[in-house]
C-alpha cells in the first residue's frame, strides 16, 4: 500500500470528510456526481479544505453531456480554475475536447498553464476515453502538461480496460501519471492493480440515503428509485483499502 493511492470520488464535503475518515488519500471534489460531476462551489472547496487535510482536486465542468464547450461555458471555467487556484486547490480536473473527439490542444494547455502557475496538479479527466486513438490522446495531452489521466481504458468499466491500461502504463508511465476510474470496487481493485501496474485507483463507493422530503402526495424530486441523493460509503472505501493490502 505504501505506494497505492485511493482517490475518492466525492460530490460534498461531507464525502471529502468521510473519505479521509475511511483512508483514502485523495478527493475529486464535484457537485451533481449522478451527471458525470460538475463544478462544485468555491464555498464547497473552502470548507472542505478547513474540514479534511488530504488534497482535494475541483472538477472544472459547466454541465453534462460531452465535453465541446461554447466561448461562455470556457470562460466560467477559466474564472473558477482561477478562483480554486487561489483557494487552495491541490489541483484541477478538466477535458476539453474537439468535434472530432480529439483532444483540444490549445484548451488544454491553457488550463494545464494555469494549474502550473499556482504550482498545483493538471488532471484529465474521463474525456480522455472519448478520444478516437488513446496514444495520439496521451501524447498530446503530455506535450501539453497535464499532470495525470483518469481513464478506464476507453471501455465502460475499468475491468475490461485493463489491456490498454496496462500499455499505456508500460509506454508512458514514466512520462504522465495514471488514475483508474469506472467500476473499481473492492472486489476486482487489486487485480486491477497488479494487471495494469497502475498505482492509483478513483471510485465513487456510493451508497444511496434517504430525505423524506424528497416526495409529497404530489410532487417527487427523485432522480432515482435507489434513493433519495448518493453519498460516499465509509464501509466500501475500507473494505478496498483492506481487500488491496491483503
Amino acid at each position: 500500500m505504501s505506494n497505492i493511492k485511493i482517490e475518492v470520488c466525492a460530490g460534498n464535503v461531507q464525502d471529502c470528510i468521510t473519505a479521509e475518515k475511511a483512508g483514502a488519500h485523495q478527493v475529486e471534489l464535484n457537485s451533481a456526481v449522478h451527471l458525470g460531476g460538475l463544478t462544485p462551489s468555491l464555498g464547497t472547496l473552502i470548507l472542505a479544505k478547513e474540514k479534511v487535510s488530504i488534497p482535494l482536486f475541483p472538477m472544472l465542468r459547466t454541465r453534462g453531456g460531452g465535453f465541446h464547450y461554447n466561448d461562455v461555458e470556457v470562460e466560467t471555467m477559466r474564472k473558477d480554475a482561477h478562483l480554486f487556484g487561489e483557494h487552495k486547490a491541490d489541483g484541477l480536473v478538466f477535458g476539453f475536447l474537439n468535434k472530432d473527439n480529439t483532444v483540444d490542444a490549445k484548451l488544454t494547455k491553457e488550463f494545464a498553464d494555469i494549474c502550473k502557475s499556482y504550482n498545483i496538479d493538471a488532471i484529465y479527466h474521463r474525456a480522455f476515453d472519448c478520444t478516437p486513438d488513446a496514444i495520439a490522446a496521451i501524447e498530446t495531452l503530455i506535450e501539453c502538461g497535464i499532470t495525470r489521466i483518469l481513464t478506464s481504458g476507453q471501455t465502460p468499466s475499468a475491468y475490461d480496460g485493463m489491456e490498454l491500461l496496462a500499455k499505456l502504463q508500460k509506454d508512458y508511465g514514466d512520462k504522465i501519471e495514471l488514475v483508474i476510474g469506472s467500476g473499481v470496487n473492492g472486489d476486482n481493485a487489486k487485480e486491477i492493480l497488479e494487471r495494469t501496474g497502475v498505482h492509483q485507483l478513483h471510485a465513487s463507493f456510493k451508497s444511496w440515503a434517504n430525505d423524506p422530503t424528497t416526495n409529497s402526495s404530489n410532487v417527487s424530486y427523485e432522480y432515482s428509485d435507489k434513493g433519495s441523493y448518493e453519498e460516499a460509503n465509509l464501509e466500501l472505501i475500507k473494505t478496498l483499502i483492506t481487500n488491496i493490502s491483503k
